[in-house]
């Protein structure tokens, strides 16, 4: 079974509103900045436009995984919520790589890069639900919330964190240029 992979535009038209208006702003503002930013410093996709590449793959996972988890038993949230979430969960680094000098925040710590996140999401207006802050708090995983005595991550979080963790420490090195089987199917 091939799944297609898409452009992040047709993808940001699969986000519910409000939030849809909101990435296409974030996206088409910004667009220049996500082109010209790695995806990280060392671990994946580390090339100029490496984030952007990284945030359209673990979308396009996402969306694969949607259709294979939610075919076994129903999901409890949305496709359009994970695809949210995995647009917005990076957000912070075109910012850290490619504008260095102009956020005035090192956004070396985990502390840091959230705060920034944040600060951006409500420069743009968004609202997030309970269950979307956890998923943003918790896509890279639980670190030092994990609990054995209750439930830190939620089914949305584990989720994104699938997409982000198979683009990212999976696919890491595969930009969009290299010949593979999701480059000949793009939209």
């Amino acid at each position: 079974m091939r799944t297609p992979y898409l452009s992040i535009e047709k993808m940001l038209g699969m986000v519910k509103e409000p939030h849809r208006s909101l990435c296409a702003k974030i996206f088409l503002e910004n667009r220049k900045l996500f082109e010209a930013a790695p995806g990280s410093s060392h671990n994946h996709q580390t090339w100029k436009g490496g984030y952007l590449d990284h945030v359209q793959e673990s979308m396009n996972i996402g969306i694969a995984f949607y259709a294979l988890l939610n075919g076994i038993r129903p999901l409890p949230f949305s496709l359009s919520d994970a695809l949210l979430i995995l647009f917005l969960h990076d957000i912070e680094k075109p910012w850290r790589y490619a504008k260095k000098s102009e956020h005035g925040a090192s956004l070396e710590t985990k502390k840091e890069k959230r705060a920034f996140r944040n600060k951006k999401l409500r420069e743009y207006g968004f609202k997030l639900t309970e269950k979307q802050q956890n998923a943003m708090k918790y896509v890279e995983g639980e670190s030092d919330d994990y609990s054995s005595m209750r439930r830190v991550m939620n089914p949305l979080a584990a989720f994104c964190h699938l997409a982000d963790v198979t683009s990212s420490r999976i696919w890491f090195d595969y930009p969009l240029s290299r010949n593979d089987s999701w480059k000949k199917s793009r939209d």
